[in-house]
C-alpha cells in the first residue's frame, strides 16, 4: 500500500486517520486512538482536505475509500 498512498499524496498516518474517521468515531475519540490532540487531529484533518480540494473530512473519507486506501 506504500506506493498507493504516495501516489495521492497521503502517508500512512494519514490513510489510518481517514480510516478511524470512516469507523464511525468521533474526532475526540479517534484522537486519542491514534495518540494526539483532539486539536491536532482535526488541523491534519483540515490539511488532508485542503490537499485533496475536498470540503469536509467526510469527503476525504469517501475520496480516500473509492480509491481503495481505506
Amino acid at each position: 500500500m506504500e506506493t498507493a498512498t504516495l501516489d495521492f499524496g497521503l502517508s500512512d498516518e494519514e490513510i489510518r486517520l481517514l480510516a478511524q474517521i470512516a469507523s464511525g468515531v468521533t474526532a475526540d475519540v479517534a484522537a486519542r486512538k491514534l495518540e494526539l490532540s483532539a486539536r491536532t487531529l482535526r488541523r491534519r484533518l483540515r490539511n488532508i482536505c485542503d490537499r485533496l480540494e475536498v470540503n469536509t473530512p467526510i469527503e476525504a473519507v469517501v475520496w480516500a475509500a473509492r480509491r481503495q486506501l481505506i
